[in-house]
């Protein structure tokens, strides 16, 4: 989006690139934007996780077009994940367990265990995931303390590297991640803690680009809130 927010034609078509803000789904920033233009006609190209910030493109009016075309784009993350324990979840959702003693993995160990999950893998998603099993949500089985079995799906992992990060505590590390459409980066840090044979999982999860979008061309949605004139005008200039 060249124009400022004030001045876009949202129901021509835009694209807009918002950084996510933390412990909101992808579902409400669209209907938070949809509610601000007050047009009907917004989507996303591709789900974030509640507890994962980082790029959202949101396409509106004419532009919703485009979306099938941006889902279907490789990502790239950023991502914090510790080992010697898991989580149901395999995030900071929910609480850890299966706590074990990780201090004799190396760094040089994880960078070896990464190059295995290079190129295409089968991965089984986490329950607690927005696929639907026999109609409904499965992470809304998964919070009823109900079976949930979801079947594997072939990805492919195009880089999966260490980060260097000074501030990071013991059996924590950082990591980048390039990946095509349906990868969950959740569901691949828990098969690398596996593979180190202590369990691990994601503290903090980032996206930085889909496609040749990045997250440095985003704006916070709070600033983009900010930047619209208010609501009746925009309803005025849609109508």
């Amino acid at each position: 989006m060249n124009d400022s927010p004030a001045d876009t034609d949202f129901l021509a078509g835009a694209m807009l690139l918002i950084d996510k803000p933390k412990e909101w789904t992808s579902f409400d920033v669209v209907n938070k934007i949809r509610y601000a233009i007050n047009i009907k006609k917004v989507g996303h190209a591709g789900t974030l996780d509640p507890l994962a910030t980082g790029l959202l493109i949101i396409c509106t009016g004419k532009f919703t077009k485009k979306l099938t075309e941006l889902q279907g784009m490789d990502k790239e993350y950023e991502v914090i994940f510790k080992l010697g324990a898991t989580t149901a979840s395999y995030d900071a959702e929910q609480p850890e367990e299966n706590l074990c003693d990780a201090t004799h993995i190396t760094r040089e160990q994880v960078a070896a265990a990464m190059t295995t999950f290079l190129g295409e893998i089968d991965q089984v998603p986490p329950v607690f995931s927005a696929i639907k099993v026999n109609g409904k949500r499965a992470y809304k089985s998964a919070r009823q303390g109900q079976e949930v079995e979801l079947k594997s799906r072939r990805v492919s992992i195009l880089a999966f590297e260490l980060l260097e990060d000074d501030s990071l505590e013991a059996n924590t590390f950082s990591a980048r991640i390039h990946c095509t459409k349906g990868t969950y980066i959740r569901s691949l840090v828990h098969d690398l803690g596996q593979a180190l044979g202590v369990g691990a999982y994601i503290r903090e999860l980032r996206r930085t680009a889909i496609g040749e979008q990045r997250i440095e061309a985003a704006m916070l949605l709070s600033d983009f809130l900010a930047a619209l004139p208010p609501r009746p005008e925009r309803a005025k200039k849609n109508s």
